[in-house]
């Protein structure tokens, strides 16, 4: 017996007694692990700084996993499967009826913090005593704003009832919203089979070297582990990647790693905790090779920064109308200036999960968490040498991605293990993990010259930019392209000459982040207007309303803008009283105005499908070819689904997987909302036209193919088919420094569910906020990142979060299904350009470098 007390640990769970295993690290990994109860989720694990797995111990919140098992011996430990019914109910229909969560993966640990406060406190909780006592938590797609009024109604008890969204323009509750907020509904790593194995990857140890030998003796040794795999057990292509096959998914003897994420070797055991340990026995020795950190350097070095790759330029994009330079040199007023902006994380709170499941006959099931499933299906099909219909890939919707997550992390690993064993196979990411192998918001060197009349209207702009890509593609080829195509902002420059350059280095890959180029030449461009506006003697708020463009005005690279850009002059009109009342209470401001692209553009062919299916039980499922990442495109489905087939919402089952064959590519650039809208439309209308009958796919389409490459060289190219735009006011107090308030006002062309936009708008303030003073992903010398846990990346907490009014502006974009826009990127793309403004009010310093002075904190704690 005494034996027995030794190895195992005793206490109360929902109020039964359990015993564990005392082998674990923490408590969080005793629930997930071994009882099964997955509605604490785990994104930091064991740094306790995310909050994801708040659980209640004898009353209190604690992180789960911070907790030694020694600690809760014979206490009472209570997560949400042990709440109350009644009061699980009233907490998941608060946070849903509130809008109070995206991706959902922080809500549980929230919710289970909500309740610790309101036992607390009751009523007499206040929304500044909430802000403070939710710091252990962090929230990436919220902004916080709406988690503050889900809990101010629980402390009121004034809940009102919930009603699924009914259509176009309604504001019901997100799709899967209580089972979001409860826990109940699964992400990839919440999902447990019998016989399943675990995968964990041995990374490299050095950003840049030679791989002389890898030893897997050592690791193959430790009991449980079923198999070590390395580059050369792919039986296929070795190389992936979106636009080119660069990225290998294994480094092998002979090769050489690029950078500080890349893979060595996957091992493959019993359970989580001996795949890590044995993947971290598998011995490599390598020859060490200085790399090339600073971007200019390497395009500057006649030898190759990447293994396998000719030059260290990935690309160079340009384009050029008028005579910049006789311009330039007649303006009265004129502005030379250099802007860096910085590498950052995406810091979404689920740590990238896959799992595959040979389906027998060579075939496999893939649940990924991506932005682009067929993709994966392809790539991963690739890689195993087998025929991409022999690979199903279901989206099993993450938590969060923000363009982390196109690329692939661990699924083709995963899938070779699976694949190669014939049994289930698991690999998530510890969060440290996550860090060194995913792209990152690329930081970019932007100079530009720039002038005006004596009326403060644009004459000539002239932008070099060096962004600094990392070793593989991944798409900084395209962020590139669209910073430069976005480089004069929403403002009508008739003469103008633009070149981006995008390096190939051995820091962190660079890829697609939320604003995908536009925040980092926009940041450059608003810096630059209110240097002129100041140069001129008239307001930041007047430059902007001078130059702003109209239906008619040639843009950037020679687009002519079409009716939908009155949707920028409304914004900026619509922040003009705020603007004004700020000032006349002395406070320091500062205004920023912005557009981005929804739509890939550039000449891509871009095609999006659905299928409108009837059951005889009823229902309707709708197939779409998105990836649900926290926006709402799910519920943008479901409301686009009842709007035009007039039947309750929740009788809809939305679903994405590959086996029907309606790719659309990833799900980036803002075209999720707008294409997966016109998709499902058309659907229906088939399903109408076809008779609604049951067992039948109707299929439907959106097709944007009339947009034009910049290499077409065409006078007045159509370079996308759609643009948000949006005005931000950033309100500074001048006693102490801090922000204390932002007005957004957005054009979205239609907000589908004005609810889930506000959360989208605020949640991109938050982050733009976060760009803008304090997030920062650096690396070191030898090309390793230094801030590897979430709380040294900067993101800000609740209670220095300002307050945040959103402003609504639907301005229908022409030929787009309901006038559609998209808001998922525009939303931090005038932040960071509105904060430098309002310091400069505040104490005549102009600022040109992201994150800015660290004295300038967000928040009015």
């Amino acid at each position: 017996m005494t034996l027995i007390a030794e190895r195992t640990i005793d206490f109360t769970l929902n109020g039964r007694p359990v015993s564990v295993r005392a082998d674990h690290p923490h408590l969080l990994s005793a629930l997930r692990e071994e009882l099964d109860i997955t509605s604490v989720k785990d994104g930091c694990a064991p740094s306790g700084q995310c909050g994801c797995c708040t659980v209640l111990v004898n009353g209190r919140a604690f992180v789960a996993c911070v907790l030694a098992l020694e600690k809760i011996k014979g206490k009472e430990v209570v997560t949400l499967e042990g709440f109350d019914p009644t009061e699980r109910d009233r907490l998941a229909s608060a946070f849903a009826a509130s809008g109070a969560l995206q991706c959902g993966f922080c809500t549980p640990g929230i919710v289970v913090r909500a309740k610790a406060l309101i036992d607390q406190k009751g009523s007499r909780l206040t929304r500044r005593v909430t802000a403070g006592r939710l710091g252990a938590h962090l929230c990436r797609c919220t902004g916080y704003t709406k988690i503050f009024d889900a809990i101010d109604m629980l402390a009121r008890g004034d809940i009102p009832a919930l009603e699924a969204p009914s259509g176009i323009g309604k504001a019901g509750v997100k799709y899967e919203g209580c089972e979001l907020a409860l826990g109940d509904r699964d992400y990839i790593d919440d999902m447990r089979l019998d016989g399943m194995l675990h995968a964990a990857l041995r990374l490299t140890d050095h950003a840049r070297a030679d791989v002389v030998r890898i030893d897997t003796s050592r690791a193959l040794a430790i009991p449980g582990v079923e198999a070590v795999f390395t580059a050369a057990d792919v039986p296929g292509e070795l190389k992936v990647g979106l636009i080119h096959k660069d990225w290998p998914v294994l480094i092998p003897e002979g090769g050489r790693t690029s950078y500080y994420g890349d893979v060595l070797a996957v091992v493959v055991a019993v359970d989580r905790m001996t795949a890590r340990e044995a993947a971290e026995a598998v011995d490599v020795e390598y020859r060490a090779l200085k790399p090339f950190t600073d971007p200019a350097e390497a395009v500057a070095s006649q030898e190759d920064a990447v293994w396998g790759l000719d030059g260290n330029v990935l690309s160079t994009s340009k384009y050029a109308r008028g005579d910049f330079e006789s311009a330039y040199r007649a303006s009265a007023h004129r502005i030379h200036e250099t802007f860096i902006t910085q590498r950052v994380e995406h810091a979404f709170l689920e740590p990238e999960s896959t799992l595959v499941v040979p389906a027998g006959n060579g075939r496999l099931m893939l649940y990924s968490g991506g932005q682009g499933v067929w993709d994966d299906r392809d790539q991963v099909a690739s890689v195993l040498g087998i025929d991409p219909s022999l690979v199903t890939v279901e989206l099993v919707s993450n938590g969060g991605a923000f363009g982390g997550k196109e690329d692939m992390a661990n699924q083709a690993q995963t899938a070779l293990a699976a694949h190669l064993l014939g049994r289930p196979v698991k690999c998530t990411l510890s969060r440290e993990e996550s860090l060194r192998i995913h792209a990152k918001r690329h930081p970019i060197r932007i100079e530009l010259w720039a002038g005006c009349d004596e009326d403060g209207r644009l004459t000539a702009l002239k932008a070099r930019m060096l962004g600094d890509s990392g070793p593989y593609a991944s798409v900084g080829m395209k962020v590139l392209e669209r910073a430069a195509g976005h480089a004069s902002g929403p403002y009508v420059v008739p003469n103008i000459d633009v070149e981006a350059v995008a390096a190939r280095t051995n820091n962190p890959v660079c890829g697609a982040f939320r604003g995908f180029g536009a925040n980092q030449a926009q940041f450059a461009m608003e810096g630059v207007m209110d240097r002129l506006a100041h140069s001129v003697g008239i307001s930041g708020w007047e430059i902007r309303n001078r130059n702003v463009v109209d239906p008619g005005s040639v843009w950037g690279p020679g687009q002519i803008m079409d009716d939908g850009c009155r949707g920028a002059r409304q914004s900026l009109e619509a922040v003009k009283p705020h603007y004004d009342a700020a000032r006349a209470a002395g406070k320091a401001v500062g205004v920023g105005l912005g557009l981005k692209n929804s739509g890939l553009g550039n000449g891509f062919k871009e095609i999006a499908r659905a299928v409108v299916r009837f059951a005889r039980d009823g229902s309707v499922e709708v197939r779409h070819c998105w990836t649900e990442m926290g926006q709402g495109i799910h519920t943008v489905v479901q409301q686009v689904a009842a709007e035009e087939l007039g039947i309750d919402p929740t009788r809809i089952r939305v679903i994405v997987d590959t086996s029907r064959e309606l790719g659309a590519g990833q799900t980036t650039g803002s075209r999720g909302t707008l294409m997966g809208a016109g998709a499902v439309r058309s659907a229906c209308r088939a399903a109408d036209a076809g008779g609604r009958l049951p067992d039948v796919d109707y299929h439907g389409e959106c097709r944007v193919d009339w947009t034009n490459s910049l290499s077409e060289g065409v006078e007045n190219p159509i370079i996308h088919s759609a643009f948000g735009y949006a005005a931000q006011l950033v309100i500074a107090d001048r006693t102490t420094g801090g922000i204390e308030r932002v007005v957004a006002a957005h054009d979205v062309g239609r907000a589908i569910n004005p609810t889930l936009c506000e959360g989208q708008i605020e949640g991109s303030v938050h982050m733009g906020l976060g760009y803008a003073l304090s997030e920062e992903f650096p690396a070191d010398e030898e090309a390793r990142p230094t801030n590897m846990t979430l709380r040294s990346l900067g993101i800000i907490r609740p209670k220095d979060m300002p307050d945040v009014e959103v402003i609504l502006v639907e301005v229908p974009q022409p030929r787009a299904p309901y006038g559609i826009k998209g808001v998922g990127e525009i939303g931090l793309v005038p932040t960071a350009g509105a904060v430098a403004a309002a310091f400069h009010d505040l104490d005549g310093e102009w600022r040109n470098h992201l994150p800015m002075n660290i004295h300038h904190r967000a928040g009015t704690a």
